[in-house]
């Protein structure tokens, strides 16, 4: 096991706190090279649709764990997942998007409605222009699938948490009409941004 599949195993309880670490970087003397992550290739990880994260084919059952590993997921601008510590990075593979939307809560109505969702690490994120919610159709069935972004990736692919279906049911109760770029559409308002989950004359499954 290399160190990126190390990591925590000692102290999984404490996982490192991304802004400590980015703080610590900054505060780097100017004279000093940053340092170079050694590539590691392809990890033993892989993350499934449903959200478990796997290694060498095992689930890892400590949610601390998970979350260890998560706070050094990065995306690269290829769309591809790595976990990267300051030392080493390595390519892990992800079914669809490394993260869930488990629970979602809501305030307000209309233009002043605001939804905050709660994912499978116990992330909360609130829905608006810096956390947008999109909707991915299949390309046989023209299911929908909804995502909602947590942060940049190093290009324009984002990390983002698949909404489940259960949350997606419930946002589907709360959606109303709204004329997109001309078009009847029903979806969710959230910061003052509305967010169409499909066109009111089909539903799209809503």
């Amino acid at each position: 096991m290399n160190r990126i599949g190390a990591i925590g195993m000692k102290d999984a309880a404490s996982p490192p706190n991304a802004g400590t670490v980015a703080a610590a970087l900054r505060a780097q003397p100017p004279s000093r090279p940053q340092r170079v992550p050694v590539e590691c290739g392809d990890l033993p990880f892989v993350i499934r649709r449903d959200g478990t994260w796997l290694y060498r084919g095992s689930p890892i059952g400590r949610k601390e764990l998970v979350c260890l590993f998560a706070s050094v997921l990065q995306r690269a601008a290829d769309g591809g997942f790595w976990l990267e510590t300051p030392a080493e990075r390595g390519r892990i593979e992800v079914e669809d998007a490394p993260f869930v939307a488990v629970e979602l809560d809501w305030r307000g109505h209309g233009g002043e409605q605001v939804l905050s969702f709660r994912t499978n690490i116990d992330q909360i994120v609130t829905a608006g222009s810096e956390h947008p919610i999109r909707i991915s159709y299949d390309l046989i069935t023209c299911a929908p699938t909804p995502y909602i972004k947590l942060r940049d990736g190093a290009g324009r692919f984002p990390i983002e948490a698949r909404i489940s279906r259960a949350v997606y049911y419930e946002l589907a109760a709360l959606a109303e009409p709204q004329v997109v770029r001309g078009r009847q559409m029903l979806g969710v308002w959230s910061r003052g941004q509305f967010f169409a989950l499909g066109e009111a004359s089909t539903g799209d499954g809503i």
